[in-house]
């Protein structure tokens, strides 16, 4: 009775929000939340760009377009409506223009190109006609050219040959070299800077225009990421320096502004020892001298930008459950943080002359607005866009909470959780358990995205925990580096404890459980079901299996060298040491009902794995599925394979864990053609 009391007492609470005009997300409802991308503030300051993509379920994708906004939020226009979508907006340095990429047109062989538009709108100019889809477009400060980045070009031989089916290829050898470029804006003339056998990954001009720093590597291939260093050269590609010598991953390289240095973050140590937390390094413009800045900061370095005179470093860091802003003073070290808060800080834009930034804010009710800051004084960040009000409006969401767990050996570990909507204290509530991917990450506060669905499932009277398990980041590197050694040696105890903590505190209903995740995700879901029967249900998406034939089946390798002490293929291989950590190995012990979920086209983690995942279930007589999408790569894409992910799983862990049957949800335009 008492039971029945609080249910009913929980329903009137509900019908009263909804009362208020709320109510629950649906699948569809947050397939459908857009998302923006590259704000980019104009050089006057008065006015931002930016792509907001947004679902088109007719065409089963998500198409952007550039919107730009005054800086105090007035005049949000919609400045393109290619059919293909247009993204990468960047302005002309007088701002009366600015530069994107798009595909426009219905021709098959159509190749993403260079455009141009007046700020004041009007139809877009193409301005690059490339043999190959172009990338990583910046404008000269001069705004006389456009650098971009384009692949080399098919051979005629090789052309011919494709067309008459004569396609036999060398498997990892069937790339073309990626070049930098720039095109002249006065005739339209395009100028190769680079050329050779080798590939430019990336790149960024220095602000006078005379230096570029980049991004080198011996192909384009993500598998040889290991191998790219950072070079400098002249902006005409003479004089090309080679900065890094140290066989580890390296991004954001960026000139000074007096040219005299370059700063970039590796994952690496001071010694430039492979898989630690994102570190951030400066080096002299010549290459000699090396050093790494903050030898004691805890956090994971995601990128970084030189402040308007060259005194400072301002760069965003995870801190864990958090993403912040952060800025550090070069001449002592000193470090202070700009940010504060439950939330998450995603793309963002320098203008150097303004000492002005725009960025996106993620939190638990916003999807990521922007926002724009002054470093000049005080740091106060002021809301720009308003594209994702409608969510806290219109929708019950989910509490999110910041809670810590001692690991099975007493270290602290922390996650997020998230309440049903009908939550009352004292109650037990059935709980999702979502591991996520890397796994050198970690899950923080933000709204999140369909993948994870958290406002649904908790909407369903679902609790949800993200552990941050041993092998996050943003926890120091012997964190991190917990799994150097032994992929499984404490990250699935990590997830165990937590899920403890909440059934000691009287939160979780043990006997109805499920777990999932995606790529790391899913790797950590097979070691799960090995590990423990104590889930009705499980989901593993694009999870590994068995590592040993992982490592030749992936497009990457070098993080999982780390992992288990060499490759599989050296003298004296650690065979043991990949097997031992492979949940195949111990595939007999499941019993959890388990369907598998992958991409037909993921190089990352191939659909190979899931099969050996499924028919080793299959032939235990271990209720299984395994569900591939055609088309899609790691991660998946395409609306209605969205749908299904979601759908198949809400189905199957209600029917095992809930004893209760779901009610798929249809795609808008099913309903709207039955109606």
């Amino acid at each position: 009775m008492k039971i029945f009391i609080k249910y009913i007492f929980s329903i009137i609470i509900i019908s009263y929000l909804v009362g208020q005009n709320k109510v629950p997300m649906s699948i569809v409802d947050l397939i459908n939340v857009p998302s923006i991308g590259s704000p980019q503030l104009s050089p006057d300051g008065n006015f931002i760009l930016y792509t907001l993509s947004e679902a088109n379920w007719d065409e089963n994708k998500r198409v952007s377009h550039i919107w730009r906004i005054n800086r105090d939020g007035k005049n949000k226009i919609q400045m393109t409506q290619g059919e293909n979508g247009d993204n990468s907006p960047r302005w002309s340095p007088n701002e009366k223009y600015f530069a994107f990429i798009s595909k426009r047109g219905k021709i098959e062989d159509e190749k993403n190109q260079i455009y141009l538009i007046s700020n004041v709108g009007g139809e877009a100019s193409k301005l690059t006609n490339h043999h190959t889809s172009v990338s990583n477009i910046q404008w000269s400060p001069d705004g006389k050219n456009i650098y971009f980045l384009a692949s080399d070009s098919e051979l005629d031989e090789e052309k011919k040959k494709n067309e008459l089916k004569d396609d036999v290829y060398a498997f990892d050898e069937n790339y073309k070299q990626r070049h930098l470029w720039k095109v002249i804006i006065k005739d339209q003339n395009t100028v190769k800077i680079t050329d050779g056998d080798f590939s430019i990954i990336n790149y960024n001009l220095s602000r006078d225009g005379k230096k570029v720093a980049l991004h080198r590597g011996p192909n384009p291939l993500y598998g040889y990421a290991n191998m790219q260093e950072v070079w400098s050269m002249n902006a005409d590609g003479t004089g090309m320096v080679q900065i890094t010598e140290n066989n580890v991953p390296e991004s954001g390289a960026k000139f000074s502004p007096d040219n005299s240095k370059i700063l970039f973050t590796s994952f690496s140590n001071e010694n430039f020892d492979f898989y630690y937390n994102d570190n951030l390094f400066i080096s002299s413009s010549d290459g000699i001298s090396t050093k790494l800045v903050l030898k004691e900061m805890p956090h994971a370095v995601s990128s970084a930008i030189w402040s308007k005179n060259g005194k400072y470093i301002i760069f965003r860091a995870n801190t864990g459950v958090r993403t912040e802003i952060f800025q550090v003073n070069l001449s002592n070290q000193k470090l202070k943080q700009l940010t504060k808060g439950n939330h998450s800080i995603g793309s963002w834009n320098f203008e150097p002359r303004l000492n002005q930034m725009v960025f996106k804010i993620n939190s638990p009710t916003n999807s990521g607005d922007l926002y724009i800051a002054n470093l000049n004084n005080k740091f106060f960040p002021k809301k720009v866009t308003d594209h994702f009000d409608y969510l806290n409006e219109k929708y019950l969401l989910p509490k999110q909470e910041a809670i810590s767990w001692k690991g099975e050996d007493g270290i602290k570990v922390e996650g997020l959780l998230y309440y049903p909507l009908n939550y009352d204290k004292g109650e037990k509530y059935p709980l999702v358990v979502q591991t996520h991917g890397g796994p050198a990450s970690s899950d923080k506060f933000s709204f999140g995205s369909w993948s994870r669905y958290v406002q649904v499932l908790a909407a369903k009277g679902w609790m949800v925990l993200k552990p941050n398990y041993r092998g996050s980041t943003g926890y120091g590197d012997e964190f991190l580096r917990d799994m150097v050694g032994s992929y499984f040696n404490q990250s699935h105890l990590d997830v165990m404890t937590g899920v403890d903590n909440l059934i000691n505190r009287g939160m979780v209903d043990e006997n109805r459980m499920v777990k999932m995740g995606w790529s790391a995700g899913g790797h950590m879901t097979n070691k799960i079901i090995t590990f423990t029967d104590r889930f009705k249900a499980a989901s593993s998406g694009a999870g590994a299996v068995n590592w040993i034939s992982m490592y030749a089946q992936s497009d990457v390798r070098i993080y999982r060298t780390p992992w288990f002490g060499g490759t599989p293929w050296e003298k004296n291989a650690p065979i043991d040491s990949y097997w031992n950590n492979s949940p195949l190995k111990d595939i007999s012990n499941v019993k959890t009902p388990t369907i598998i979920l992958v991409g037909k086209n993921d190089p990352r983690v191939p659909m190979p794995q899931s099969v050996e995942l499924y028919r080793a279930l299959k032939s235990n007589n271990v209720p299984t599925h395994l569900y591939v999408a055609p088309r899609e790569p790691h991660g998946w894409r395409e609306l209605n394979h969205e749908l299904f992910k979601v759908n198949i799983e809400l189905d199957w862990f209600e029917k095992h864990a809930l004893n209760s049957e779901y009610k798929w949800e249809l795609a808008p335009n099913i309903k709207e053609s039955k109606d």
